[in-house]
């Protein structure tokens, strides 16, 4: 999962050199209680429940995971992310081998959204604070695999940083762990529209740092 700062340059090395270097909280935008909190709570109010399968698209060290993985039945937390040593290091010192043994969350270790490879179909998916990090051509590549794999009532929430038309400097072209990526809501809403998807725009959520989230269905 990529941290999540404001700054259009890189400030540290990204991937397990990073991770090294700030530890497996720090890496993924610290605030670690009061955003893994937020998002469970958000998710919670929109509907999830104990018997649903949640797909977390970069997990990271498990933020979010801590707080869904004990609610959710065994076997119903997926975890996607890039880095494998942020998922060991949130299974080892966050969530700890009992809950592992107890709730058995499944984890895929990809760069590639293959979400196929967890061979089920979630109820909800989140993306927080991945499309701050993203260029367009992989954003458009998450809607495009997650489509394949979702059913008809499935949700996906996703967060990003919201910029006006023309007042910004441009994205960056390639994705980075410490980049800033921001988008406007028409650029977010085509992202879904143009891969099988619905977008429902609802901006404020109380993130600290004005991420603003988008709720999409299956078209």
């Amino acid at each position: 999962m990529p941290p999540e700062g404001t700054s259009s340059a890189p400030r540290t090395s990204h991937g397990p050199e990073g991770i090294r270097q700030l530890g497996h909280r720090e890496y993924v935008g610290g605030l670690w209680a009061e955003l893994g909190h937020l998002q469970f709570d958000f998710l919670c109010r929109a509907g999830l429940q104990p018997h649903h399968y949640l797909l977390d698209i970069a997990c990271g060290s498990l933020r979010g995971g801590v707080h869904f993985i004990p609610y959710l039945e065994s076997g119903h937390y997926l975890g996607i992310d890039k880095e494998e040593e942020l998922i060991k290091a949130g299974v080892e010192h966050e969530l700890g081998e009992e809950m592992l043994r107890l709730k058995r969350p499944r984890f895929v270790v990809s760069n590639n959204f293959e979400f196929d490879r967890f061979g089920m179909q979630p109820d909800f998916a989140l993306a927080q604070s991945l499309f701050t990090h993203l260029p367009a051509p992989l954003i458009e590549r998450c809607f495009r695999s997650l489509r394949q794999v979702v059913h008809a009532r499935s949700v996906f929430y996703a967060t990003f940083f919201l910029r006006s038309e023309d007042t910004e400097p441009a994205n960056p072209d390639e994705p980075h762990d410490w980049g800033y990526f921001a988008y406007t809501r028409e650029q977010m809403q085509i992202f879904g529209t143009l891969n099988g998807w619905s977008a429902h725009y609802i901006g404020d959520w109380n993130h600290p740092r004005s991420q603003k989230m988008v709720r999409y269905v299956p078209a």
